[in-house]
């Protein structure tokens, strides 16, 4: 489909909401928006997203939300012509258009973690996990008195995970083929009198992105598939790269994040626009 004017992709989440522009096949300045009030934060997020671009309402063909605050938007948006998008349709069509694969598993990081296999222009919900980012800030502020990612972030830098979890090392010295010595037996299964909070910290974030890694693993089972995008706010975390990076080498799994990974499932939201699937007019 060709655009006569700019399209957007917005993903209006619990706490954020997530805004994208298309120029043809070119993104327009991602940006985000945190607001408690999902339509407040729609409002905010395009007036800001207009306003950075230097853009007139005049200049936007379409609109296209998604997300969990989308079903509280009933009416067009400044008038833009509106339209509702199913939001696994959102996330896979966003993974593969940033990934610029045509077919994998994409992994929605956020509050939760939702699974979603992705070929061409039709994705399936395969499930989820309630492990995300609602885990890891709910851990750390119980277990740290840490309340935002980017303090988590910091506090465990340093942190050392063999005093927090148990290895295949710590209970058998055989040596396992397919099991080398420093991989997880149980995580927080061995918590040290010289724990530091630098270590419960990178334990907590262990303890969520292998979770996270390992049912996308199992997935990839299920239709062979190598390829694992990697989207959502979590892919924030710079830790995770490294617990990712373990778990391809062990699982024989691509685990991969894209550019603007983050604003995946509102870069799909403007795709389903031009691939003609997957939305309602509001």
């Amino acid at each position: 489909m060709f655009f006569l004017g700019k399209v957007i992709g917005i993903d209006i989440g619990g706490s954020t909401t997530k805004i994208v522009g298309f120029d043809k096949k070119e993104i327009i300045n991602p940006l985000l928006v945190r607001a408690n009030d999902p339509i407040a934060s729609v409002y905010g997020a395009f007036g800001k997203f207009l306003n950075i671009n230097s853009l007139k309402i005049d200049d936007v063909e379409r609109i296209m939300i998604t997300g969990v605050g989308s079903s509280f938007i009933n009416s067009k948006l400044f008038g833009i012509p509106t339209a509702r998008v199913d939001e696994f349709m959102a996330i896979g069509l966003g993974g593969l258009f940033l990934s610029k694969l045509k077919k994998a598993i994409i992994v929605s990081m956020g509050t939760g973690t939702a699974l979603v296999k992705a070929e061409h222009n039709t994705a399936v919900h395969l499930g989820g996990t309630g492990v995300g980012g609602g885990t890891l800030l709910g851990l750390s502020n119980r277990m740290l008195n840490v309340r935002n990612f980017d303090e988590l972030i910091e506090t465990a830098k340093g942190g050392d995970l063999s005093h927090v979890d148990l290895t295949i090392n710590d209970i058998s010295k055989e040596i396992l083929e397919t099991l080398p010595s420093e991989t997880t037996a149980s995580n927080f299964g061995k918590i040290s009198d010289l724990v530091t909070n630098a270590d419960l910290a990178m334990g907590i974030i262990n303890l969520v992105f292998q979770t996270i890694g390992m049912v996308a693993v199992f997935n990839t089972r299920i239709d062979n598939i190598k390829d694992v995008i990697l989207t959502g706010n979590l892919t924030n975390v710079p830790q995770s790269e490294h617990i990712f990076t373990q778990l391809s080498k062990l699982y024989d799994v691509n685990f991969q994040t894209p550019r603007n990974a983050e604003y995946a499932t509102a870069v799909g939201a403007a795709r389903c626009y031009a691939e003609n699937v997957a939305y309602k007019e509001i």
